[in-house]
């Protein structure tokens, strides 16, 4: 007898093996988190600063992101590549990034349009876009 688990959506009940269930727990679990930790005005530019928590159980070799910079209106001001190097498997990294001629109040959001390299074990990997989750500490929200 297999241990089995009673989901219920909708009304309906459906019976399902329990190591199916516990699977899905763990590759939820396995993720590449980006938060815009703080910003900070540096002279002519604005600097964002991110926290990368690599937890996909794989070292990252390199990641770069496309990257969407929009002003308080919502306007788009700058699309980037923010090179964030190698994330290390469950080891947490700072990365910054200035945004030349802007100040930080003038920033609304940024959105993650997606990774662009992503190199895991010498090759290209979708981890980094399938598995990526974002957050903001600050007022700019990080969207993705």
């Amino acid at each position: 007898m297999s241990l089995r688990t009673t989901i219920i959506a909708l009304g309906i009940a459906v019976s399902i093996p329990f190591a199916t269930v516990a699977q899905s727990a763990d590759q939820s679990d396995s993720q590449l988190h980006l938060e815009l930790n703080a910003v900070q005005d540096t002279g002519n530019a604005c600097r964002l600063i991110f926290v990368a928590r690599n937890e996909t159980g794989a070292a990252i070799e390199k990641a770069v992101f496309e990257t969407v910079v929009f002003d308080a209106l919502g306007g788009v001001v700058t699309l980037s590549l923010f090179d964030f190097r190698d994330l290390p498997a469950d080891r947490p990294r700072v990365r910054q990034f200035d945004l030349p001629g802007m100040t930080c109040d003038g920033v609304g959001q940024t959105l993650i349009n997606g990774a662009n390299t992503c190199i895991v074990d010498g090759a290209d990997s979708p981890v980094c876009q399938d598995a990526l989750s974002l957050s903001s500490r600050v007022s700019i929200g990080l969207i993705g």
